[in-house]
């Protein structure tokens, strides 16, 4: 693994955009892997600017989306397709059949899975996969016994990851119990990975991360498996 220490949240984000722009010019037919949440904002934000001065397009990208609420309708403001539209889809001149997002509303969740999973041997792996780090140590929506052999799955969510998001939504009450995420193995064949961490509150995570023992208990450590993980963290996240 290597890790870059920057000195704060904006230098993290413009770390990760010169990675992903690296990776969208070098690639005749670039797939990433997109995570949601409040790390990746300071990312989507430069790389919608970059494609404002045309220094990036996104037509021949393909992204693939890390996860979703189950109950949510896309069209609602807490959803991660909504969230997608917001940040970055809207903003850029990506088709939008060459995003994908798991169906949160979907009849059967599990033929969701599957089918998301075929997507993603179809059209990838990802050549980039940005992940952020949950403070349990969740990748994804994978949560603390998450199996690392694990494909796209239905998931109950951790008490731990609802209240670290119910900051997100009006109460604790409104925060989805479960979600469809990529399991830990599908995220594994990325051909590169790149963690971002920012902030006091990584700093545990991050700490464990860099002990460098796979723990299902602690998914994130998976990524010591992976022969190309670039982590970018802040210097409070990194607590050194």
């Amino acid at each position: 693994m290597d890790i870059v220490i920057v000195k704060n949240y904006i230098e993290m984000s413009k770390y990760a955009a010169g990675l992903v722009g690296d990776c969208i010019r070098n690639e005749e037919h670039p797939v990433l892997g997109l995570a949601t949440g409040g790390t990746p904002i300071g990312l989507y934000q430069l790389l919608v600017r970059q494609y404002r001065e045309c220094l990036l397009s996104f037509k021949n990208v393909r992204t693939f989306n890390l996860d979703e609420y189950i109950g949510l309708d896309p069209t609602h403001s807490k959803s991660y397709h909504r969230y997608m539209q917001e940040h970055l889809f809207s903003h850029i001149d990506i088709p939008r059949d060459q995003t994908f997002i798991p169906d949160g509303m979907a009849a059967s969740l599990q033929r969701e899975c599957r089918h998301y999973e075929k997507l993603l041997k179809k059209f990838g792996p990802p050549d980039l996969q940005i992940l952020g780090i949950g403070e349990n140590g969740h990748i994804g929506f994978n949560e603390p016994g998450s199996d690392f052999d694990g494909h796209t799955h239905v998931i109950r969510l951790a008490d731990s990851t609802r209240e670290a998001n119910a900051r997100y939504f009006q109460s604790l009450n409104e925060v989805p119990t479960h979600a469809i995420t990529m399991g830990v193995k599908s995220i594994l064949r990325s051909k590169k990975i790149v963690l971002l961490a920012s902030g006091e509150r990584k700093a545990a995570a991050v700490n464990r991360l860099l002990e460098g023992k796979p723990d299902p208990d602690f998914p994130a450590s998976a990524l010591t498996q992976h022969q190309n993980v670039v982590l970018v963290v802040d210097q409070q996240a990194f607590g050194k």
